[in-house]
């Protein structure tokens, strides 16, 4: 196999890093986020990077609190494309100024107009960009030239093309710039020289022939949801370790309505590996009695789960390492490095301290949700089950908004079953569909009789990478036998209604 080629994306604290190395991937490139503060310049000149990204970032530059870098990046020879702060970094490392915005911040679709450049090749000279900042550079560094204007930014985007530094203070990664995904081909194909031929294959055999050498001789223990990403996890640890790998699927009394028995049954019978399911109902329900604080339910549930994985490694014999299914949306959401917490994933910011594991491995940390469904199809594994939608490893526990108590559960899990049966008759596909059992209660009216009962709320998204997502238009007529069966056939609810918010603002998941 040949030398992977990289692609870093250094980044400053902007809320698209995933986006723009989800990009990068998609032209056949590896790209790798790293932290400014966690890689130095010896380092990035070591690991052979062909390109840099600066990403954006929520601070100003001129402020001495804000992410700054060593400007002996920029004389590496190591080609960098800086993105809004970045863009604005990048000048000021080079001896330029960085000043408050004209007339205030600019935001959103914005006409760009271009001069010819390796940046813009088969760019139009007019197109739409998408720009957010409140700060713009000022006075060019030596050596650069502007290549790119907007009605309210004169610099937006600038060029020393004999040293191959670019910057653009709009997001070329976002689907709003129409032309940015040329743009970013451009800096990767005539800039950096990449031959874009990374592929799935290469992180497969990458991946197995490291966990392979790494765990040779060690009894591995693979955390089973059922889920596509442990799933994958399982499927690409049995290939590196074989049968010294046994998967442990808790069933923690909070997953859909007969998944239980569906995974086990996938498993043991279908993929010929070592297999023990845990009914661990009582445990988990017990744990969380009386808990309504979101946090604090994915905490309990992510202790718990590696409690049972311990207990279970004690009955098997003692088992070295475990495998869980984190993937890098889960790292970035969890807070890891500069990230703010969004939530804590119960497989990465639930993990207790202390565990009797020698490690956890991790295989599919470094990919996005549609790379690991690739991975899955390419092991092998059957469609039905790499496509399946995403089931958060908390289970129902995030999709009951206070307390947990099994009534509520076998509630949801009938009301959720009714609803995904509805959107499969009806041929709708969302990326992501569910119940969410509310805290609410309303007043109803069934037959005579006035009632008080829950209020169930629905939730459908369309997405690629899970980062970003759309609520999905459901038709009307699919969302009304939906509601009128869940209120008929499920007692204890009278009031069903539809979330129609996408993400951002909310996640995808109510807690």
């Amino acid at each position: 196999m040949h030398q992977t080629e990289k692609i870093l994306v250094l980044d400053f604290g902007g809320q698209y890093d995933l986006l723009i190395a989800r990009r990068v991937r998609e032209n056949g490139v590896f790209a790798e986020i790293k932290p400014y503060d966690k890689i130095t310049c010896d380092e990035i000149e070591a690991e052979g990077y062909k390109g840099i990204i600066f990403t954006g970032g929520p601070n100003s530059v001129y402020d001495p609190a804000s992410p700054h870098y060593d400007p002996k990046i920029l004389s590496l020879g190591i080609p960098i494309l800086g993105i809004c702060y970045g863009h604005q970094l990048t000048a000021y490392m080079a001896g330029g100024t960085i000043a408050p915005a004209m007339g205030g911040s600019e935001y959103g679709k914005t006409e760009l107009v271009t001069d010819p450049c390796a940046l813009f090749e088969g760019v139009p000279e007019t197109s739409v960009c998408w720009m957010s900042h409140t700060d713009r550079v000022s006075v060019l560094p030596k050596g650069f030239r502007i290549i790119a204007r907007t009605a309210t930014c004169s610099c937006a985007a600038m060029a020393d093309e004999g040293r191959k530094l670019y910057g653009v203070q709009f997001h070329p990664e976002v689907t709003h710039t129409e032309y940015g995904t040329a743009i970013l081909k451009n800096f990767l194909f005539g800039i950096c020289s990449c031959r874009g031929d990374w592929m799935m294959d290469d992180f497969i055999e990458k991946t197995v022939a490291e966990y392979r050498e790494s765990l040779a001789g060690k009894r591995v223990l693979c955390a089973l949801s059922g889920g596509v990403d442990s799933s994958v996890a399982a499927a690409l640890m049995h290939r590196a370790v074989g049968d010294r790998l046994t998967c442990v699927f808790v069933d923690h009394g909070l997953l859909r309505k007969n998944e239980g028995d569906e995974v086990e049954s996938i498993f043991r019978d279908g993929f010929g590996v070592r297999f023990v399911r845990v009914n661990a109902e009582g445990r988990f329900l017990s744990k969380l009695a009386g808990v309504t604080e979101p946090e604090r339910k994915r905490k309990i549930i992510g202790e718990e789960f590696i409690r049972v994985f311990e207990d279970e490694s004690h009955q098997l014999g003692k088992m070295d390492y475990l495998v869980q299914g984190t993937i890098y949306p889960d790292v970035v959401e969890s807070g890891k490095g500069d990230a703010s917490t969004i939530k804590s994933h119960h497989n990465v910011g639930g993990l207790p301290s202390v565990m009797d594991f020698e490690g956890i491995v991790e295989p599919l940390k470094t990919l996005f949700k549609d790379e690991v469904r690739e991975v899955g199809l390419k092991l092998g594994l059957p469609e039905t089950l790499v496509r399946r939608q995403p089931f958060p490893g908390p289970g129902l526990a995030v999709r009951i908004i206070g307390e947990i108590t099994k009534e509520k559960a076998d509630t949801l899990r009938d009301a959720d079953a009714i609803f995904r049966e509805e959107l499969e008759r009806a041929g709708v596909r969302p990326s992501q569909y569910f119940a969410v059992l509310t805290d609410t209660k309303s007043v109803g009216v069934m037959g005579d009789a006035r009632t008080y009962g829950h209020t169930v709320a629905l939730r459908a998204v369309t997405t690629d990478d899970f980062m970003t997502a759309d609520w999905t238009r459901i038709p009307y007529d699919v969302l009304e036998v939906a509601s009128r069966r869940i209120t008929n056939e499920v007692k204890t609810i009278n009031r069903v209604v539809y979330d129609v918010t996408s993400k951002p603002p909310a996640t995808v998941e109510w807690e």
